[in-house]
């Protein structure tokens, strides 16, 4: 596979995924805000560097 086809094909996977979040957004589906979704980012980073060191605090 060449690179513009690799290109091609992300580009429609990112098409579709972008029009099923708009369906769901049309459908009533609640999404998650800018500032929930890097809230649950950081307790995530913050949970998992928790599990990994927690033999070295």
């Amino acid at each position: 596979m060449d690179i513009n086809t690799h290109k091609k094909e992300k580009m429609l996977k990112l098409c579709e995924e972008l029009l099923s979040a708009e369906d769901d957004r049309l459908n009533g589906v609640e999404g998650y805000s800018i500032s929930e979704v890097a809230d649950m980012m950081r307790a995530a980073i913050k949970e998992e560097v928790r599990r990994t060191f927690s033999d070295y605090i």
